[in-house]
């Protein structure tokens, strides 16, 4: 799988060559987490909707799911007006953190809404 040269093109990417995957909840907007995409792992997710990220820990591609069962089937990726961080809107299975928690935000609230 490649990545569409016109997309590739748009993608702005640190040194390493990673950029930013915001991931958001379909129909509630939650967001899930935040991961690191690299050029064929957003060509995967394009082509299959199976969300596909790079691990910086692991130097390799890895779909979410693949050995937690937990996985992210994708309904839309939108890039932003920078070209450095992409939107993925998914459906949820399971735990989305690592954790075991639904996202990797449920733990530590640093701000609450003001009254």
């Amino acid at each position: 799988m490649s990545l569409d040269p016109e997309i590739a093109g748009r993608l702005k990417r640190n040194a390493d060559g990673l950029f930013a995957a915001v991931v958001q909840e379909h129909g509630t907007g939650q967001v899930l987490m935040v991961a690191w995409m690299d050029d064929d792992a957003l060509a995967r997710t394009l082509e299959t909707r199976e969300a596909t990220y790079f691990s910086r820990s692991r130097g390799e591609q890895w779909i979410k799911g693949a050995t937690s069962g937990h996985t992210q089937r994708v309904h839309s990726v939108r890039l932003d007006c920078d070209g450095d961080t992409v939107l993925l809107e998914v459906d949820q299975v399971g735990a989305a953190c690592h954790t075991g928690d639904h996202t990797c935000f449920d733990a530590d609230l640093l701000l609450g809404q003001a009254d």
